[in-house]
C-alpha cells in the first residue's frame, strides 16, 4: 500500500479512479484530480509547499516532485505524462505535455501546453518552454515546433495508456498454490 502521509496539517487529496503503486509516497499538501497514477518509487513531497495535479496524469517510476519552502509550487495540468526518473522541482507543467525519462525541470520553469521535453534534458530555473515545442539537451534548448494536433493526440494517448495500465493492478489476483499440480 502506498505511503500517504499528513505533514504540517496538510493531507493529500485525490480524485476518483486513481492508482498508487505499493511503494509510491505522497506527502502533505498534494491535491490531484481523477484518473491519476503514481507509479513505483515515485515521491510527491508536498511537505514544504503545494503540489497541484490535474486529471489523467501519470507520474512514472522513480520520479520525484518537490518544491522550495515559500518560494515555489508545482502545478501540473491535465493529461500530462511524467516519465521514469524525472525530477520536477517547483515548476509548472501545462495540459497535454510530456516530460521525457530522466529529465529535470527546475523551479519556476514553465512547460507549455502540448510541449515535449526530451529524455535526459535539464530545463533550467525560469525557462519558458513554448507550447507545442520540443526542447532537448543539457541545458534544454528549443529544437523545433511540433504539430499541435499530432502532439495533443500522442500525449493524450500516452496518458490514457497509463490509466489502462493502472487498471491491471486494481484487479484482484486469483489465489494459487505452488503445491497444486495437475
Amino acid at each position: 500500500m502506498a505511503l500517504i502521509k499528513s505533514v504540517r496539517g496538510f493531507n493529500p487529496v485525490y480524485g476518483e479512479n486513481c492508482y498508487f503503486a505499493d511503494n509510491a509516497t505522497i506527502i502533505g499538501d498534494v491535491v490531484m484530480g481523477d484518473g491519476c497514477s503514481i507509479w513505483y518509487n515515485a515521491v510527491l513531497r508536498g511537505d514544504v509547499n503545494s503540489i497541484r495535479i490535474g486529471n489523467n496524469v501519470n507520474i512514472q517510476d522513480g520520479s520525484v516532485l518537490h518544491t522550495l519552502f515559500q518560494k515555489s509550487v508545482i502545478e501540473i495540468g491535465d493529461n500530462v505524462s511524467v516519465g521514469h526518473n524525472v525530477t520536477i522541482h517547483g515548476a509548472t507543467i501545462e495540459d497535454n505535455a510530456l516530460i521525457g525519462m530522466g529529465s529535470v525541470v527546475l523551479d519556476h520553469a514553465v512547460i507549455g501546453e502540448g510541449a515535449i521535453v526530451a529524455a535526459g534534458s535539464v530545463v533550467l530555473s525560469g525557462t519558458k518552454v513554448e507550447p507545442y515545442s520540443i526542447y532537448a539537451g543539457v541545458p534544454a534548448k528549443f529544437v523545433k515546433m511540433a504539430d499541435p494536433e499530432q502532439t495533443r493526440t500522442i500525449n493524450k494517448r500516452i496518458s490514457d495508456n497509463y490509466q489502462f495500465y493502472a487498471s491491471w493492478y486494481q484487479e484482484k489476483p486469483e489465489r494459487t498454490s505452488l503445491l497444486d499440480t495437475d
